[in-house]
């Protein structure tokens, strides 16, 4: 197994962060730095980080949160910040987000120590689906709505078609409800700023097929047995 995956399976981070940090040279394999991203391992492998040993989970877990506004994506934060780990239970084994949701973003993240999916629902090629409902300054005109629809440039990248259903329209600002398969970074806010419409509130309801409902701001559950397989077939 490559080390980036196998740290990742360790539920360590996700394989891209785990890339990062073997070529810090925060790895060590056997007691000896690695920074080759194309290193193989096995389970009788020694393998630290930091220092501490990381071992291959005998039982994946798999959390659901959501995550309050003004709470950091992160299972550690060096400027102090209240972090999505300081709202878990105790005794859980090591897990860390899948993804990210914004400092000023609200709504459901998953927490695991499954490497493997946690790659599948992050990685652009499978498209995995996150709904968002977004209150947005102004109303929205057809012609806004249909670009949306049908995808637009945004800065730097072309952001590919969304579906996007209007919830509320009251004098002053849209509710809509935003789905997209992509999850750039600020990809919902940076695609209505576009249409000329700024995001005042934005909370996630839906990734992949784990949903929100009305699981309060800060509180966890674990995963359904239905989430759970579901979860399962996008990795097949």
């Amino acid at each position: 197994m490559r080390l980036q995956k196998y740290l990742a399976h360790a539920g360590v981070a996700s394989r891209r962060a785990a890339e990062e940090l073997i070529v810090r040279g925060q790895v060590r394999v056997n007691g000896k730095v690695v920074r080759e991203l194309g290193t193989s391992v096995e389970e009788r492998d020694n393998v630290a980080v930091d220092g501490k040993i990381v071992r291959l989970p005998t039982k994946h877990t798999y959390i659901v949160l959501h995550k309050p506004l003004g709470v950091v994506t992160t299972m550690r934060d060096p400027e102090g910040r209240r972090t999505v780990g300081d709202l878990l239970p105790k005794g859980l084994p090591r897990i860390v987000p899948v993804g990210r949701l914004d400092y000023d973003t609200s709504g459901v993240l998953l927490l695991t120590n499954d490497g493997e999916l946690a790659h599948v629902l992050t990685h652009p090629r499978f498209g995995v689906e996150k709904t968002y409902r977004a209150v947005v300054k102004g109303k929205l005109s057809a012609g806004e709505l249909d670009r949306l629809r049908r995808g637009m440039h945004v800065e730097t990248f072309r952001a590919s078609g969304a579906q996007v259903k209007v919830v509320a329209s009251p004098p002053d600002r849209t509710v809509l409800d935003i789905t997209i398969h992509e999850g750039r970074n600020r990809q919902v806010r940076r695609m209505l700023e576009a249409v000329g419409h700024p995001v005042r509130e934005l909370r996630r309801l839906r990734f992949g097929p784990i949903a929100l409902g009305a699981l309060a701001p800060g509180r966890t559950r674990p995963a359904t047995a239905r989430e759970l397989v579901r979860l399962r077939e996008l990795v097949r």
